[in-house]
């Protein structure tokens, strides 16, 4: 799997959102190696959006198409400056990846000296933290060539996330929380209160 990250400040909400309805509509059934999309606007006017294909030719593929091309060049005038781009190669999944029947995301972006004890991290605690937290529905952890992650976690809803973020977490799953804390180090959250959630048809 690939994913890229597209951000910025959002300048026309609503037009923005038109542009995403229509991507849907009328670009994705010509998306070749798509697999989805997790976007959303934050509280501080941030858009965010995960787009996951099959590989990273597949997304160069559909960037490359006149009608992608076309639709882009109206897109980008719904942001106030620049709009970053952020290619991840490398895309682990864990308790079965992301869902779009999850009613809040929250997105980590940060930087990680061993992306690879993160994966490992993950896959190690993803049982017990379905056992604890059973409003978490998946998440993704995805890095670029540098030592850039996102990290987005899916949950049933945001009651519920902040609910849960409370409990005590075991002494058996704490170190290794912790452990995990260090890695990321200092983290920017985007919290999506109303995601985004588009997979191709089944």
């Amino acid at each position: 799997m690939f994913i890229q990250v597209i951000q910025g400040k959002t300048a026309d909400v609503g037009r923005l959102r038109q542009c995403m309805d229509r991507w849907t509509e009328e670009l994705r059934p010509g998306a070749i190696g798509y697999l989805g999309t997790t976007s959303g606007l934050c509280d501080d006017g941030t858009f965010i959006a995960l787009a996951r294909f099959e590989s990273a030719d597949a997304a160069r593929r559909n960037s490359e198409r006149p009608e992608q091309r076309a639709w882009w060049a109206e897109t980008e005038q719904c942001f106030d400056g620049p709009v970053t781009f952020m290619d991840c190669s490398e895309v682990s999944q864990w308790m079965g990846g992301g869902s779009d029947d999850a009613g809040f995301v929250q997105i980590m972006e940060g930087h990680t000296r061993d992306a690879g004890r993160m994966r490992e991290l993950l896959t190690q605690t993803g049982d017990r933290v379905h056992e604890l937290r059973p409003e978490i529905l998946g998440g993704t952890l995805a890095t670029g060539s540098g030592d850039g992650f996102v990290e987005a976690v899916y949950f049933t809803s945001e009651a519920e996330a902040r609910s849960h973020e409370k409990l005590e977490i075991p002494d058996d799953l704490r170190s290794l929380f912790d452990e995990e804390t260090n890695l990321m180090g200092e983290v920017t959250y985007h919290d999506l209160h109303e995601p985004m959630l588009v997979s191709p048809p089944r």
